[in-house]
């Protein structure tokens, strides 16, 4: 079973999201048969690569929230997250492009370390406040999770995979997602949202059902071998 994840490093509730399916997947009977693979979305494509405006101002130009409005919401987000493990700096963070965030993202795909790398990433932004637009520390992260700093380098100067990203956006588009996260499990069933893992696990099991249909194994004399209606025969 495949599991296609859109999402932003930069996304809070992307964040939470990713706690979630891994918590549906540790109850998930079938969890070592399901690959989670990484999907691009930028919340803003036109970002810089570091943004000079704090966070809190960014939400309030964009948003039209009073500065009261943006602490309010964050201190909401940071509790959601604290329950989930996960600690958020929400008036640190430093907001800025997350184009080459993607492209690592599916570098370390091809190296089976795609989790590894988009986990890295989120905690450097959000528990870190790190700038995930920069790429002497996009460099920095991607080796931390054992990417080869000379294919980073090579990445990073250049436009590989590039077009990988833009095909997912371009994906993105065409299913219909217009936020994230955005869960995708074997191209047949969507989750938008953060949802609990509750609701992702129950999908999950769905999906699996629809996909490994029972087929039942009958005998000529299997009907007077069973009881049914309350009766049974003999």
């Amino acid at each position: 079973m495949r599991v296609e994840v859109w999402s932003d490093v930069v996304c809070p509730w992307c964040y939470i999201g990713k706690r979630q399916l891994e918590a549906a997947l540790d109850r998930f009977g079938h969890g070592d048969k399901v690959s989670v693979e990484w999907r691009s979305f930028e919340l803003d494509p036109t970002a810089p690569a570091i943004s000079e405006l704090a966070m809190s101002e960014i939400l309030q130009r964009k948003y039209g929230m009073s500065a009261e409005q943006v602490e309010a919401t964050n201190e909401r987000i940071t509790g959601l997250a604290a329950d989930l493990g996960l600690e958020y700096h929400l008036d640190k963070v430093q907001a800025g492009n997350t184009f080459d965030a993607h492209r690592l993202i599916h570098l370390a795909g091809t190296h089976g370390l795609g989790d590894a790398m988009k986990e890295r990433l989120m905690a450097a932004y959000f528990n870190e406040a790190q700038p995930v637009g920069d790429t002497s520390t996009l460099a920095a992260l991607a080796g931390e999770v054992g990417l080869d700093p000379a294919e980073v380098d090579e990445v990073l100067a250049g436009d590989r995979f590039s077009a990988e990203v833009r095909h997912d956006e371009a994906r993105a588009r065409a299913l219909g997602a217009s936020g994230v996260p955005f869960f995708v499990i074997d191209e047949a069933y969507g989750v938008s949202g953060a949802q609990p893992a509750d609701v992702l696990l129950a999908s999950l099991e769905e999906a699996w059902t629809a996909s490994h249909p029972l087929t039942m194994a009958t005998g000529a004399d299997d009907a007077d071998q069973a009881c049914s209606d309350g009766s049974c025969p003999i």
